[in-house]
């Protein structure tokens, strides 16, 4: 490498939205290391990666371990020694120890050392994230000083209120560089841009906002980095789900600094950015856990068409291995359906009657269940026969179970626990019904961006407009134990995402005893998904990290928005007091 020779009144920063691997120090060290060198070629002052990079984020307990600690520290010091070449700089996020408190930082890596860190000091403890367990908050920054140019470095959630930008502008920073952990949701690159500007435009500051990429869990970070000009104008916008080393440049002009020019790419929207993601998601998964491929039951129905398809464009249709696991109640359309989706992927398919598996067990259990009717406990044992054949699939081979089930069904519990829950994985974990059938005809007609399977319609239109079924019983449909699906996540969308009281969803224009059907059937359920797989989280309120309920819960909505408090045994306001009621 050799030393920057551009003038002073220039500066050429790389974005390095490139992935990391949590916990993998020194593969994530090497990863830095490489964008480096490549950012050397394009005569770079200064690579910036994203919110603790050498890390991998979010490390959750992890980051507690005083021997993960050290290893973070030792590799920065390591990447910092090297920076004597006089080649780029770098900005690189770790867990940093000082004091007897761990903080979320930053540090700037020149001439050798390490020149400076900053701590992040908005820890967010909401939603998915809980950075307040196990990081101290650091102390209102100032700008860091780089080669003549001051940097503010507000990290993640510092920018998402005014406080902090504000320190730093007060205190003479020309460019604000956010290197960020921010994870996908439908909707969430709006609010980010809208943040950012409002950041920009009272600062009157650029800034360059640099967004993790990948799966960690079920996480998906977007990547999706852009750069604001002073005006608030997107200078810069880098790709979603995409890696890319991108060099900004960026001129210093009478009013401040201006970045000149950079990519702009276009990211997809809406269910092509949802399908993204679960591709991303499940992708990531499977290869950072080791996993040679995938194995997962094909039904005919359409969540397993779709999860399928998805697993087919992460990983490559050689990685797939799908098996139809038939019984009596299994329809010749099923068989049909589902060898005609195997063979449009091209992924390998395999047909395993299970009529003897679950008459051994039906005879095991005979002496107990004398004298009592057939209910859903032998419907049950059809899927957890199938869920028993598909795990001993993945423990013989170690592909790892897709679980298919959708968020529709995991709200309400339809779905065996030990049976089709079974395995490592769900990509579809955080669809509804609805959106299940938007985003199987979405992929007959498109594909994403790095997508390995075959172009043009996987899933064919017999799946798509035949009535949801789970086959244990004749004649069996969805609907007979649920609402119409379109009734149903419309209401569980409002309980989930929106917490609307029964009042407000039965306002909407549903029937009461549907919806307190819906409540019910949603709290009953929760013992199941604490159990569940872990999957894409794709909307705002995800089983998992977001929706943290009791599993011994008796609580139902009876009051809803009409309550209001009892005069007579209400407390009363306490003017200047420490305690205040409002009526």
């Amino acid at each position: 490498m050799t030393a920057n020779t551009l003038p002073k009144d220039q500066l050429i920063i790389v974005l390095a939205q490139i992935g990391s691997v949590l916990g993998d120090i020194k593969a994530n060290a090497q990863r830095i290391r490489q964008a480096r060198h490549e950012a050397a070629a394009l005569s770079a002052d200064l690579v910036m990666f994203s919110e603790l990079f050498l890390a991998g984020y979010p490390p959750e307990d992890l980051v507690l371990k005083p021997a993960f600690q050290d290893a973070c520290r030792s590799a920065l010091e390591e990447l910092a020694r090297e920076t004597s070449d006089g080649g780029p700089a770098l900005l690189v996020g770790l867990p940093w120890r000082e004091e007897g408190k761990l903080y979320n930082a930053y540090a700037l890596l020149d001439h050798g050392r390490i020149e400076t860190v900053r701590f992040k000091v908005d820890l967010p403890n909401y939603g998915v994230f809980d950075e307040k367990r196990v990081f101290s908050p650091g102390p209102m920054p100032g700008p860091v000083a780089f080669r003549g140019v001051r940097l503010g470095l507000p990290i993640c959630e510092d920018i998402w209120g005014e406080d902090i930008v504000e320190c730093l502008t007060e205190t003479g920073a020309e460019i604000l560089l956010v290197p960020n952990g921010s994870p996908y949701w439908r909707g969430k690159g709006d609010e980010r841009l809208n943040i950012a500007v409002a950041r920009v435009t009272e600062s009157s500051l650029p800034m360059a906002y640099l967004n993790q990429i990948g799966g960690q869990d079920e996480l998906v970070f977007d990547g999706a980095s852009f750069v604001l000009n002073a005006n608030s104008a997107l200078a810069v916008q880098l790709p979603a789900f995409t890696e890319a080393l991108v060099a900004t440049i960026w001129q210093r002009q009478a009013r401040g600094w201006v970045c000149l020019e950079g990519p702009m790419a276009i990211a997809p929207e809406a269910d092509e950015a949802d399908y993204t993601a679960c591709m991303l998601g499940l992708r990531d998964y499977v290869e950072k856990n080791g996993f040679p491929g995938v194995v997962m039951g094909m039904s005919g129905g359409i969540d397993s068409a779709l999860c399928a398809a998805l697993a087919a464009d992460a990983l490559g249709p050689d990685k797939v291995h799908c098996l139809m696991l038939p019984y009596r109640y299994t329809s010749k359309d099923s068989l049909k359906d589902a060898e005609d989706c195997a063979k449009a992927l091209g992924v390998r398919y395999e047909i395993l009657p299970i009529e003897q598996a679950v008459k051994g067990l039906e005879d095991t259990l005979a002496p107990l269940f004398a004298g009592r009717q057939r209910d859903l406990t032998e419907e049950n044992l059809q899927s957890r026969v199938r869920g028993t054949i598909l795990m001993s699939i993945s423990n013989k081979f170690g592909s790892m179970l897709v679980t298919t089930g959708n968020k529709s069904e995991m709200s309400v519990g339809y779905a065996t626990i030990y049976g089709d829950m079974n395995g490592g994985f769900n990509p579809i974990k955080d669809l509804y019904k609805m959106q299940v059938f938007r985003l199987s005809s979405l992929r007959n007609r498109w594909k994403p961006q790095g997508a390995k399977g075959p172009d043009g319609e996987v899933i064919s239109q017999s799946i798509l407009h035949k009535p949801p079924s789970a086959e244990l019983r004749d004649n069996q449909t969805d609907q007979d134990s649920l609402p119409p699906y379109d009734v149903l996540d419309d209401i569980l969308a409002c309980l989930v995402e929106q917490d609307m009281t029964l009042a407000q969803i039965i306002a909407r224009g549903h029937d009461e005893a549907i919806v307190k059907k819906v409540e019910r059937l949603l709290y009953l359920a929760e013992y199941k998904r604490r159990q569940a797989a872990p999957g894409v989280k794709v909307t705002r309120k995800n089983f998992g990290r977001d929706r943290r309920y009791p599993i011994v819960n008796r609580f139902r909505d009876s009051g809803g928005p009409d309550f209001t408090p009892d005069p007579d045994i209400a407390p009363r306001r306490i003017i200047g007091g420490a305690e205040r009621f409002e009526e």
